[in-house]
């Protein structure tokens, strides 16, 4: 029963100090759900970048043309050694006759009435794993004895490498940043409420009381804050992010360009959010009351 009353009289003490201090508890829940907002935006972002990539991989791909001295059998057999080169996911064989039935299905006939397709070179579409070593892959592709020649798009590779590396540091800085930041108003608000309480907590402690029994309340405090600013943010985030998705997908639905759903992410960010939101709450609490326990 004893144990009961004073759960009671910590949940008391934690709730009733969030009203007390009301201005500086609103202020740090706001803290907390801008900090999360911009950090869950970045990694968003983030996100949303590499499944462009991603995208982009599956249809970036390296063109290997197969030397017109090769037959047929010979190269098709150029495959396996394609295939074996670091970083290739897979390589399709492509005949001269598919070759020039995708260009007449692509462009007007009329410009290939005259033509046959022994005009052109079997090729290989080389898929990679990631764009990132594009470069590496053509040299590798290069030196395959019967590939006359390589063709990739390797300045566009490179843009969307420097996009995501940017865009991952910047995300990284952000969370770190904002993460302190968030730590130090929490701390702040509950060194609001233990300086006016500093009385109370010395005569505690004359009194015999327990460090765990004069912090429990601030932990909770703190703890309570940082739930609801998590809790806040993601509900924020959410609509947000819907709300920006759609009208990208409204606007560039003909393009590559495709958004992460949601539901995907929704899980793990909600999880993320609850736990740095844990983390600044109760550990804010616990460094704010720390200096007014050695009393």
């Amino acid at each position: 029963m004893r144990i009961f009353s004073r759960i009671g009289y910590y949940i008391k003490e934690g709730v009733s100090s969030i009203f007390t201090h009301g201005f500086m508890s609103f202020a740090s829940i706001c803290v907390i759900v801008a900090c999360l907002l911009i950090m869950g935006s970045f990694t968003l972002l983030a996100l949303n970048v590499q499944r462009i990539i991603g995208t982009f991989e599956d249809e970036n791909i390296i063109l290997a043309f197969v030397d017109d001295s090769l037959d047929d059998a010979q190269a098709r057999d150029l495959q396996s050694k394609l295939q074996a080169v670091e970083h290739v996911e897979r390589a399709e064989f492509i005949s001269r006759d598919e070759a020039m039935e995708s260009l007449t299905s692509t462009y007007d006939k009329e410009y290939f009435d005259n033509l046959d397709s022994t005009v052109l070179a079997h090729r290989y579409a080389v898929y990679l794993d990631d764009i990132a070593y594009a470069s590496q892959v053509q040299n590798a592709v290069k030196d395959i004895p019967g590939i006359a020649r390589v063709n990739a798009n390797l300045h566009i590779a490179r843009g969307f490498i420097t996009v995501r590396n940017i865009v991952a540091s910047v995300s990284l800085v952000l969370i770190v940043v904002l993460f302190v930041i968030s730590l130090f108003i929490m701390s702040n608000t509950i060194k609001l409420a233990t300086f006016e309480r500093r009385e109370e907590i010395a005569i505690m402690r004359m009194v015999g009381a327990t460090s765990h029994f004069i912090r429990t309340p601030f932990v909770l405090e703190g703890f309570i804050l940082g739930i609801v600013g998590a809790l806040v943010a993601y509900l924020a985030q959410w609509g947000l992010y819907e709300l920006v998705t759609e009208k990208l997908i409204a606007r560039f639905s003909s393009t590559f360009i495709s958004t992460l759903p949601f539901s995907e992410v929704n899980i793990p960010l909600l999880v993320v959010f609850g736990v740095i939101g844990f983390i600044v709450g109760v550990g804010g609490s616990s460094l704010a009351i720390k200096n007014y326990l050695k009393v």
